[in-house]
């Protein structure tokens, strides 16, 4: 299941609590974003695994802190798969698909 994300604390939160985390920055108002949600649904339904989301207009504040945090420049929608509280792995637009969030995890 995916889940909203509301502030840099509860980011960080789940980042320190989970060993292996995908987060993912939303856009409502991209149509390739809308396409990326839904791969990260349904990659997050086929793993029956919870997984986080931002909605960037809404988020702008953590957005960036995860821009700074991260080291990767700002896109939308942007895929991040953390480990230990490091992100290992990003993609964004047309390359965040079931496929490639599951090539992130080997």
């Amino acid at each position: 299941m995916a889940i909203k994300l509301s502030s840099i604390d509860q980011f960080e939160q789940v980042i320190e609590e989970n060993s292996y985390v995908f987060v993912l920055k939303h856009s409502e108002t991209c149509p390739i974003s809308a396409d990326a949600f839904d791969q990260f649904n349904k990659f997050l339904y086929e793993r029956d695994m919870d997984g986080y989301y931002l909605v960037v207009q809404q988020e702008r504040e953590l957005s960036n802190y995860i821009e700074e945090k991260t080291n990767v420049k700002h896109e939308s929608p942007q895929a991040f798969y953390f480990v230990k509280g490091q992100a290992v792995w990003n993609a964004d637009h047309e390359n965040i698909n079931v496929s490639s969030l599951a090539n992130a995890e080997e």
